[in-house]
């Protein structure tokens, strides 16, 4: 090896080692990507942990407190907040704190099943109405139409109202599901109009792939990021039809419990214990404010335009 090469390759190496200090090109997959844009949000990280704190007294809150909520304490009817009972206990004698933690992870866990099974369905169908179009578009806008007009709530509170109360609240996730999902669908159906005309979809005909297999893998997956946000809000949707009809008695019935069922006993009671009304209030507005937070930050993260993208390198 002669001293040419030997100097040229020390310049190589010195050129790299200049250019690795100036800054590397960091690669970064598309979930680390939108995770980034997420984080980078002040609010939306505001939002995740206040979730993550209501999921956590959600699933162990039991274990933290004295009474379960359907173990009432007769010599303490509507007392006030103690330390035997950190919120109080309604007329009944039932500790409010385990009435509130498992009225919360039921309305949770009714919210999130009823979204993501709405948004699935309407995804499903709604693409499929605008990737067949003919009769199949028009029979099922007409079925979409119909569906819109049908009064809902009343018949969601009619099949949970014959259920009984062990599994009322089934009924209830099976009723807001079958009627939620069909105004999603009219929105994806619109969308999904410009995307079957795309020439990967048009390729995927002539080369004989399945319909099925072309709406699952092509176009479904370019709806994602909408998807995602309504999955997210809709959560917030469905706790609030839940709670409202558990308000009126006709959702979770006893002696199981939700945030809406909590609710109606403390209205019954405000002005004498208006804890209450005041400790469930809080709960569910903490619920819905979270994950309205992480909506909008979701919305952003996915958006390649907004603020959160911030700059290179960032």
């Amino acid at each position: 090896m002669t001293d040419t090469t030997v100097k040229n390759n020390e310049t190589t190496q010195k050129e790299s080692d200049e250019s690795t200090s100036k800054g590397d090109i960091k690669h970064i997959g598309y979930a680390g990507l939108i995770a980034r844009r997420f984080f980078r949000q002040r609010s939306a990280v505001v939002g995740l942990i206040i979730l993550l704190v209501l999921v956590f007294f959600a699933l162990f809150g039991a274990n933290i407190g004295k009474w379960a909520y359907d173990d009432p304490d007769f010599l303490a009817l509507s007392a006030g907040p103690s330390a035997s009972h950190w919120l109080g206990t309604d007329s009944g004698g039932s500790d409010l704190y385990a009435m509130v933690v498992r009225g919360l992870g039921k309305s949770l866990m009714i919210g999130i099943i009823t979204s993501v099974a709405t948004m699935a369905i309407a995804s499903l169908l709604g693409t499929a109405i605008s990737f067949f179009g003919g009769w199949v578009e028009r029979v099922g806008m007409w079925l979409l139409d119909m569906l819109l007009v049908v009064p809902s709530f009343l018949l969601i509170a009619m099949i949970v109202r014959t259920a009984n109360a062990t599994t009322g609240w089934i009924w209830l996730i099976i009723g807001l599901t079958a009627f939620g999902w069909v105004g999603y669908a009219r929105i994806i159906r619109t969308l999904t109009l410009s995307l079957r005309e795309r020439d990967y979809v048009k390729a995927a005909r002539f080369m004989g792939v399945g319909s099925f297999k072309i709406i699952v893998r092509h176009l479904m997956p370019n709806l994602a990021s909408m998807i995602i946000i309504n999955t997210v809000l809709g959560v917030v949707g469905a706790v609030n039809s839940e709670t409202a009809l558990s308000y009126l008695g006709l959702g979770v019935k006893a002696p199981d419990v939700s945030l809406g069922s909590v609710l109606q006993s403390g209205a019954v009671s405000m002005q004498t214990a208006p804890w209450l009304l005041v400790f469930p209030s809080i709960a569910l507005v903490l619920l819905t404010f979270s994950m309205q937070l992480i909506g909008d930050g979701l919305r952003d993260a996915l958006d390649p335009n907004s603020r959160a993208s911030g700059t290179v390198g960032a």
